[in-house]
């Protein structure tokens, strides 16, 4: 074990997330260590503690990934922020090409510099999801601490192929779920770490193959 890693890779194992590709706990120490730099000039994340990122966000993120069906192949991180949780799924799930859109412009210099340094070929589109050209859809679009969730919802589901991918309180579910009543949505699985975040997952009626994987 590397000794740089060993707090990642501990918070990892006690969630149970295990078997990551070869490289990704140094991946997530250089995003870590960069995501500290620019959060000291520009408000990335509230969490400002090493050990509370990997727990409250690389933890939850990477967890995410592993949940995701087999057959993704595009996913969209909208308003990708801080890269939560495109970025961690990019590094635990290589064969996904992933999408970061953010319409600040410092946080999507951000990205594009994260993606540098992490080194997973990640598209970064600095603009609002609506700009995008209008044929681009994905097999998944991911939603996690975006402002407007009421807006944002339903501008997510006309670039979804398969699965809409929430990241939500427990409390909010019911009322985000409600604005995309078209979707099949799998039973919500709760967070490890957390007492109130779920993975909710909304599939496209005949949208997806493998549904039940």
């Amino acid at each position: 074990m590397n000794e740089a890693t060993q707090p990642i890779e501990r918070a990892f194992a006690d969630a149970g997330i295990v078997g990551l590709p070869a490289g990704a706990y140094v991946q997530f120490l250089a995003y870590l260590e960069l995501l500290q730099r620019w959060n000291s000039r520009l408000n990335l994340t509230a969490v400002r503690e090493a050990e509370l990122i990997i727990r409250r966000h690389f933890v939850e993120c990477a967890f995410t990934a592993q949940q995701l069906p087999a057959e993704i192949d595009t996913l969209l991180d909208y308003g990708s922020g801080a890269g939560f949780p495109g970025i961690p799924i990019a590094i635990c799930r290589p064969e996904i090409r992933v999408t970061l859109a953010e319409s600040q412009g410092k946080k999507a210099s951000f990205l594009r510099e994260a993606v540098r340094v992490v080194g997973t070929p990640t598209e970064v589109f600095d603009g609002r999801v609506e700009a995008l050209p209008r044929n681009r859809r994905f097999d998944a679009v991911s939603l996690r601490a975006v402002e407007k969730m009421e807006v944002a919802i339903p501008l997510a589901l006309s670039r979804v192929e398969r699965y809409l991918v929430l990241l939500i309180t427990e409390e909010s579910a019911p009322g985000y779920l409600g604005l995309a009543p078209e979707l099949k949505w799998r039973e919500a699985v709760r967070m490890p770490s957390s007492v109130q975040m779920v993975l909710s997952i909304g599939v496209v009626d005949g949208g997806s193959r493998g549904e039940e994987g």
